[in-house]
């Protein structure tokens, strides 16, 4: 039989049922502890991407919702609901993501900014600088600014 190691190269779905196995019977000794890290530090990493992606896609379509008005749609409307419940349930599953949020906000709008100029064609300086939307703004999934610009 294979070493658990020699799975993760071969057949990683049967490394996962192995490593689980011997976690499940306090098999510690025979874990393949670097690769179990990797994949623990990637899960959380993906969960981060979720996150970065979410609120860029929210961002955008607040952007786009705000300075397109004539071009307002109910996927936009619902993209913006659905993007802003998912990053609420990504706070409720794991509330120390919050921190993450903060720290990437701008960053995320700096991203949504330019995607939304190359989607509407309106040039990046008709969208601010800076967000125009509050954190709280973001993660109200009711949320739709209006149109004053």
């Amino acid at each position: 039989m294979s070493t658990i190691r020699t799975l993760y190269e071969t057949d990683f779905n049967l490394w996962l049922e192995e490593t689980v196995n011997l976690l499940r019977q306090g098999g510690f000794n025979q874990l393949d502890v670097e690769n179990l890290a990797e994949e623990i530090e990637d899960m959380g990493n993906s969960r981060k991407d979720a996150l970065e992606s979410n609120l860029i896609r929210v961002l955008q379509h607040l952007l786009k919702w705000k300075y397109q008005p004539q071009k307002r749609s109910n996927s936009w409307k619902a993209s913006i609901t659905e993007h802003s419940l998912r990053l609420n349930k990504s706070f409720k599953k794991s509330p120390s993501l919050k921190r993450f949020f903060d720290d990437v906000f701008e960053e995320c709008y700096s991203d949504a900014r330019l995607i939304a100029s190359q989607e509407t064609g309106l040039d990046m300086a008709i969208f601010p600088e800076h967000c125009p939307f509050t954190k709280d703004n973001v993660l109200n999934p009711q949320y739709l600014p209006q149109e004053d610009c």
